[in-house]
């Protein structure tokens, strides 16, 4: 069979400065195509997932600018908007890409649905800022009236905070295997899905965000993937960040990565949450983890560069 990749790139990769105009969201998506496209060439089946914060923000300061004539709809919508939003903008620069290099247009944007835990302790402690600042007067009367969290943001304001509970299911991982099996590149798991839990035999949005580089290593051990290409900044992952002792790192065993998350190398806001799905990843039996940039991701699925987690 095939190498099965999964790469995993955030939502500011497709933002320039905070949203930008949509012009430079379509440069940016056809960038991440011509990356991706150069993954296919080598013979690898593909799934993309991509976060979507900066997509969703700019909704939600949207739907607040109009609250008073147009109801506020709820943020797993806001997910699923901005999942189709992403989802058409990659497809179709993807599907460009393949044609401009004389190969057919294969690419489906699979509206994913993700499961969490209702009972996920993440519930109970919500700390992801999501959405417009406002003054805490304002910010508290809105939690209040809409049943909202909320919290001061690194002195800026204060911010809608919400959940971000670990995925346990891929509702859509049979419709995925079947297109990749098809010999379609694949969008899915945009934003990390549209987070919903189970009630009974129900499935029931929930106000959440699902952080996208858990979700690609839970898609990846679903479909078999060979390989997690998670996109960040920079080309390698870095010990001793920031200080005269800072180094790169090569190779990393999932028990070095867990010592390291431990001894706070890697902080949560920042390369924690990408180590952490890297070592899920390997440890629920996909084969290798890469860390790098996106004008990296090709070379390092070569083995040239970029930072490689093992089991």
């Amino acid at each position: 069979m095939s190498e099965t990749v999964i790469l995993a790139i955030g939502g500011n990769a497709l933002a320039p400065a905070g949203l930008g105009e949509f012009a430079d969201q379509e440069s940016r998506a056809r960038g991440v195509a011509e990356t991706a496209v150069r993954m296919i060439g080598d013979g690898a089946r593909l799934v993309v997932v991509h976060g979507n914060g900066p997509q969703v923000g700019a909704l939600a300061m949207a739907q607040e600018a109009v609250s008073r004539e147009i109801p506020t709809q709820p943020l797993f919508v806001l997910g699923a908007m901005t999942q189709g939003q992403l989802g058409y903008l990659l497809a179709q620069a993807i599907g460009d890409t393949l044609v401009t290099r004389g190969m057919p247009r294969s690419v489906a944007a699979v509206m994913t649905q993700v499961v969490v835990d209702a009972d996920d302790p993440a519930f109970a402690r919500p700390t992801k800022p999501i959405g417009p600042f406002f003054s805490e007067g304002r910010a508290r009367r809105l939690a209040s009236a809409r049943g909202w969290s909320v919290a001061e943001d690194s002195g800026r304001g204060w911010r809608r905070v919400v959940a971000s509970p670990e995925p346990v299911e891929v509702v859509e991982a049979v419709e995925i295997r079947r297109l990749l099996d098809a010999g379609e590149v694949v969008v899915a798991c945009g934003g990390g899905g549209v987070p919903v839990a189970r009630v009974g035999p129900d499935l029931v949005g929930v106000d959440a965000v699902i952080d996208k580089d858990f979700a690609a290593a839970l898609v990846g051990r679903l479909v078999g993937a060979t390989s997690l290409l998670l996109l960040t900044g920079v080309e390698k992952v870095l010990l001793d960040f920031g200080t005269p002792q800072e180094r790169p790192v090569d190779v990393m065993t999932a028990g070095e990565a867990r010592a390291h998350l431990a001894d706070g190398q890697f902080p949560p806001g920042s390369m924690g949450p990408k180590v952490e799905a890297a070592v899920q990843f390997v440890e629920g039996g996909g084969g290798q983890a890469l860390i790098t940039s996106l004008d990296a991701a090709a070379d390092a699925l070569a083995g040239r560069t970029g930072t490689r987690i093992t089991a």
